[in-house]
């Protein structure tokens, strides 16, 4: 799976407002549709308050944090699957991410237009699905035609592996033909194997993003009831997805302000403790499979980037591939340990620093210590 996230909804609904801030990188922003013809891409900083504590006590000389990719793909709209709007291109940069951001506009301002003239949460996310769901009909007949000629082949394992496919295929069809979501379906693994090679857009797994309006924000925050927010969450919870609410025009003001004072005084405006952007960066860590171990020392503080059971070795790749070649043994112990303790002495005093080998399942919030011989 990549290791990015597309941003994607209908024209004028905030995504290029959200990855600006995002981003801190300020992207094309219009009000008129397809103004992101081609994808902005943003390389953005997972907030961690552990890699925060880390820095406090070892005072390195710098402090690296993990990164996750965002791209803000254009506004889709009805039609996209079959080229409306310069769709089609569109849609092969979707098929390219892990995981999809779907921004809907939860707001209403009658100085930003909607592609249909009115608000309407549901109406907006069974439009995306749609024309996602249509796109991977397309991509589901060429699949189905490739298996079908493999059946009249001697080998008999490729037909026995088409057999599969096709029922796989068939089991998924009625699922697009019905706008619906391959990523809401039960598939197992071996299921999800026989279709790699399709890149199904609706099977990636998706975010809901409310960009909502300060007043909408406030009641949010303070627990009440905003019937465009309602609406997200209850489609959103029919295929198991997450929600994050975001005022994407106060996020992007936020990022404008330099001095932290002043930055803490907007938040509490909203009633916030931190920008809400940061829910929406770790849900996208989360979804992505991604978990987080950090190196610390004088030198430096780092937050390192792995897929969820990945072993020792393969966290010793990801800062060389020397590391894992000729990797020996792990130092370990866990963020809360230096945070309670205060110094690696203690903790080995205390008996919580450990050795560990080849099989070790790293943890998320592990400090990690390589031992290696090439």
């Amino acid at each position: 799976m990549a290791l990015n996230c597309g941003i994607v909804g209908l024209p004028n609904v905030g995504k290029s407002t959200i990855f600006s801030a995002l981003s801190s990188t300020p992207a094309e922003a219009a009000n008129y549709p397809f103004s992101t013809i081609v994808p902005n891409i943003g390389i953005v900083d997972v907030p961690d308050t552990r890699l925060a504590k880390l820095s406090e006590i070892f005072k390195p000389k710098r402090t690296i944090a993990a990164t996750v990719e965002f791209v803000d793909i254009s506004g889709l709209k009805k039609g996209s699957s079959q080229g409306e709007g310069l769709g089609n291109q569109f849609l092969s940069h979707i098929r390219e991410v892990g995981v999809i951001a779907h921004i809907v506009r939860c707001f209403d301002d009658p100085d930003v237009v909607h592609v249909s003239d009115r608000i309407d949460p549901e109406s907006d996310i069974e439009v995306i699905n749609i024309e996602l769901a249509l796109a991977d009909l397309a991509t589901l007949a060429k699949r189905r035609e490739r298996a079908e000629k493999a059946l009249k082949v001697q080998n008999k394992i490729e037909q026995k592996n088409a057999e599969a496919v096709l029922g796989i295929l068939e089991k998924i069809n009625p699922v697009l033909e019905d706008g619906k979501l391959i990523h809401s379906m039960r598939i197992n693994d071996e299921e999800k194997a026989l279709i790699y090679d399709c890149h199904f857009i609706t099977a990636k797994p998706q975010i809901y993003v409310c960009n909502v309006d300060e007043k909408g924000m406030k009641a949010v925050v303070s627990g009440g009831n905003v019937p465009y927010v309602d609406a997200v969450k209850k489609q959103a919870a029919a295929v198991g997805s997450p929600v994050v609410v975001i005022c994407g025009k106060f996020e992007a003001e936020l990022c404008a302000i330099d001095d932290p004072s002043e930055k803490t005084a907007f938040l509490e405006e909203l009633g916030l403790r931190e920008p809400a952007l940061s829910n929406l960066i770790h849900a996208s860590y989360d979804l992505l499979g991604l978990r987080t171990f950090f190196t610390a020392g004088e030198d430096e503080c780092r937050a390192w980037t792995i897929r969820a059971g990945d072993t020792a070795p393969k966290a010793a790749g990801v800062i060389h591939t020397d590391f894992e070649k000729g990797f020996i043994k792990a130092e370990v112990y866990i963020c809360d340990d230096i945070f309670n303790y205060g110094t690696e002495a203690k903790i080995k005093e205390a008996g919580k620093y450990r050795l560990e080998g080849k099989d070790y399942v790293v943890k998320d919030g592990d400090v990690m210590f390589f031992k290696f011989n090439v």
